[in-house]
């Protein structure tokens, strides 16, 4: 299996886009989990971010919110999750990027969790509430096992601060394009090309597009500006209400970006 980098890549040489799809993990049940890494896998997605439902998410909009509500009642748990993956490890064949907390983490321990990656084919993680400052007790115990330790870049973030975010970053540069949580957005900030351009200035590191991203065109627009996107609440939700169409239609925008930003 590749790492997070060499799957970008691999899309930027196929001539297209990378396209990261957001999942909770236990939405509708552990047994969901299977089928669907492995439908997405088959769309032809670079690589899947992994939700694990958390009792206090402060990243997440109401749409992901929702579903890690509707994980918990179904008694999933990180261990649970990692385990799942585990069992059908041989049958995944791109990178997942795990998105956590770091209570979870700290609660499983950090080696045995270093382990369990490996195990569940988890090449990245992300970790909204552990700071720049603090991510080191992650990269120590996570690289030793090949898992990228991915860190959010906001907008909000001083020049400094965003060179060294990006520079720190590992698989990818999670370039936050919102002021706020997740969720779907009509529009974004007026001077995103700026942004991108720092970040791919301060990092040798692939570019991804993240938050607010929930339509086909805006997967074209925001995709043009950086080397792909993540895409999590409108495909949390397409894949509740079981609407397969509008998942694919997202994947293939990603596939057009390069012929659109190039005319």
């Amino acid at each position: 299996m590749a790492t997070l980098q060499q799957a970008i890549e691999q899309a930027k040489i196929a001539g297209n886009k990378a396209f990261v799809p957001y999942i909770m993990a236990g939405d509708g049940g552990l047994l969901t989990l299977k089928p669907t890494i492995l439908k997405l896998q088959e769309m032809g997605v670079t690589a899947i971010e992994v939700g694990i439902p958390f009792t206090d998410p402060v990243a997440d909009g109401p749409t992901i919110e929702q579903a890690g509500e509707r994980a918990l009642a179904e008694g999933v748990t990180l261990r649970k999750v990692l385990n799942t993956l585990a069992s059908f490890r041989e049958e995944i064949t791109i990178p997942l990027v795990m998105m956590t907390y770091f209570n979870p983490v700290l609660a499983y321990g950090l080696e045995s969790f270093a382990e369990a990656c490996v195990a569940g084919g988890v090449k990245g993680l992300i970790v909204p509430d552990v700071p720049l400052e603090e991510s080191a007790i992650l990269r120590d115990q996570l690289n030793p096992h090949g898992v990228d330790i991915v860190q959010l870049v906001s907008l909000t973030s001083s020049p400094e601060r965003i060179a060294r975010i990006a520079t720190a970053s590992q698989g990818f540069v999670y370039a936050v394009t919102v002021n706020g949580i997740t969720g779907a957005r009509a529009s974004f900030a007026d001077n995103l090309a700026g942004h991108f351009a720092q970040l791919r200035q301060s990092s040798h590191l692939p570019v991804l597009a993240g938050f607010g991203i929930s339509t086909p065109e805006q997967v074209v627009s925001m995709g043009a500006l950086g080397d792909g996107v993540i895409v999590g609440s409108a495909i949390v939700a397409a894949l509740h209400e079981g609407d397969v169409a509008r998942v694919e239609a997202l994947v293939t925008a990603s596939k057009n970006v390069r012929e659109k930003s190039t005319l």
